[in-house]
């Protein structure tokens, strides 16, 4: 969650100087001088680690340390938070204003984004499902082949792997990145809606978003029934408000401007919605008027009151960066440096999840063997983090 009352954190833009100049630097280029700079810890990045982190350990159900995560007191959680800030980052990646990234750049960028997307999901769909069958055969427990909507893999392997290929068969707990893809195939849209006439991005966005809600529109699962866990009509929503809030005009100036007011407004609006999530306090379905999505609780449409919830929620945490960059500097440049390399992070920190789900099955998960889990997984996730940018000579 970034500081409201900031400007969005400056990108790290190299000028392509001239032919003969970029040359001769790359002939003269020493070792040191080779290594990109290391983009600086800030509240995007610091944010979206934590966000990595919550996921790994609320994808393994029953895990002793899921009770400390945020979940626990809030109709929303990190999957909120790691899709708005895809959209800040977007915003960012565009350009401001008065310096906007050329239009052919932004969009080979987002193709090639996407691309990128699509094959890690291809390759750590396929990795849980060599993982699901080693278990399945080394436990002799069939039912491992049936764990997380896996069982038409096994089953019905011809459908099933056109499925996974299509993208609309999906894992449990591998849903999110089918979700980005096709958010970050509507990206261009948006830019370029946002260059043209920014004022009606927003407006065309909760068209969309009503609309799914009102008629119950999403993408349809197949081999399964069913449809998309995550709905990327209804979330996209959430991807383009975190576009807009980046923004020093506009939705997100306005925010900036009367911050604290905004923050008055949201603090009863997070206590309350603790308090219903802490006794479960849920509505009655039975007993909502339609269209019932506008009211209910649905995390695959994202509906309004846990939208709601997790705005105010920001809005209000969003103030602690700073006090938490100056108190526990540590901290924050370990999950900087995982939301850095969110993509990566992230991709490892699903198959853990799964290694962890395994694991407990086996050990009977109790408090030293979650810890284990817990402790192994995260500095996992950070080694994954420190070879990227080993990698990319960033370190």
């Amino acid at each position: 969650m970034p500081d409201w009352s900031d400007r969005p954190a400056p990108t790290l833009v190299r000028r392509e100087p001239d032919t003969v100049t970029a040359t001769a630097a790359r002939r003269q280029k020493t070792p040191e001088q080779g290594k990109r700079d290391v983009r600086a810890a800030n509240a995007i990045d610091f944010w979206r680690g934590f966000a990595l982190v919550t996921i790994f350990i609320n994808h393994i159900p029953g895990i002793y340390y899921d009770r400390f995560t945020h979940k626990n007191l809030s109709l929303s959680d990190s999957a909120d938070l790691f899709v708005f800030l895809a959209g800040w980052a977007l915003r960012i990646a565009v350009g401001r204003p008065e310096d906007p990234t050329p239009v052919k750049r932004v969009m080979f960028r987002l193709g090639s984004r996407i691309v990128t997307l699509y094959a890690a999901q291809i390759v750590i769909v396929t990795i849980a499902i060599g993982m699901l069958a080693v278990a399945a055969t080394q436990l002799e427990n069939p039912l491992l082949l049936e764990w997380h909507n896996a069982a038409a893999v096994f089953y019905d392997p011809v459908n099933a792997h056109i499925g996974l290929m299509l993208l609309t068969h999906q894992l449990g707990y591998f849903d999110i990145l089918p979700l980005y893809v096709v958010l970050m195939a509507m990206a261009p849209g948006i830019v370029v809606i946002h260059r043209v006439a920014p004022n009606f991005l927003l407006p065309i966005s909760l068209a969309i978003y009503v609309l799914a809600l009102v008629f119950e529109v999403s993408l349809p699962s197949w081999p399964g029934d069913g449809q998309w866990f995550f709905n990327p009509l209804a979330w996209q929503l959430v991807f383009v408000l975190g576009f807009l809030m980046a923004r020093e005009r506009g939705v997100g100036g306005f925010v900036r401007d009367n911050i604290r007011t905004v923050r008055m407004i949201a603090l009863p609006i997070v206590v309350a919605c603790a308090v219903v999530t802490l006794f479960k306090w849920w509505p009655d379905p039975t007993r909502m008027p339609e269209p019932k999505l506008l009211f209910l609780l649905s995390k695959t449409y994202a509906t309004p009151p846990r939208l709601i919830q997790f705005l105010a929620l920001i809005a209000l945490v969003s103030v602690a960066y700073p006090f938490i960059a100056r108190t526990l500097p540590k901290l924050v440049d370990f999950l900087s440096k995982l939301g850095r390399h969110s993509l990566n992070v992230f991709c490892v920190c699903s198959l853990l999840s799964l290694a962890g789900q395994i694991l407990r099955l086996i050990y009977k998960g109790d408090f030293l063997v979650d810890t284990v889990i817990v402790v192994a997984g995260v500095g996992l996730m950070g080694l994954t983090a420190w070879l990227s940018e080993k990698r990319e000579g960033r370190s």
